[in-house]
């Protein structure tokens, strides 16, 4: 089987990479969880899910929780404020999410800011991906 690869321009040269997915993001979030907290045991699902469905009143008062546009199911598509469809956030509906490392931080940075009024720690990020790969 062929593997795709994405090439990557710099200004040093040609770099290839393989194509990134959830596993290869999480071990990053796990190394940096670690560093921020000694204690860490790992990413947890249900951390992910309560931290997806919670209203957590510390950010934009219009974006309380992830569900304002990501749906409470996150097998469905969500809708953006201003009404365009947001692809479900379930890797089992949307297998692409989490691929493109650049767009995961930066969609990271912009929605928890809006919802909780700061970046997300990496255990957040985590668990949050640690979930979505379970629906």
């Amino acid at each position: 089987m062929i593997k795709p690869f994405i090439i990557v321009l710099g200004l040093g040269g040609v770099a290839f990479a393989g194509p990134v997915q959830a596993d290869t993001i999480l071990p990053e979030y796990e190394a940096q969880a670690r560093a921020a907290d000694p204690s860490f045991r790992g990413f947890s699902a249900e951390r992910g899910q309560a931290f997806y469905l919670k209203d957590h009143a510390t950010g934009k008062a219009e974006t309380p929780s992830c569900t304002t546009c990501h749906m409470g199911n996150p097998t469905q598509a969500g809708r953006t404020r201003a009404g365009k469809t947001i692809a479900p956030m379930a890797l089992s509906q949307t297998p692409d999410r989490f691929q493109d490392v650049k767009k995961v931080e930066k969609w990271f940075r912009r929605n928890c800011k809006s919802v909780l009024g700061r970046e997300c720690s990496a255990q957040e990020k985590g668990d949050f991906i640690t979930f979505m790969k379970t629906q």
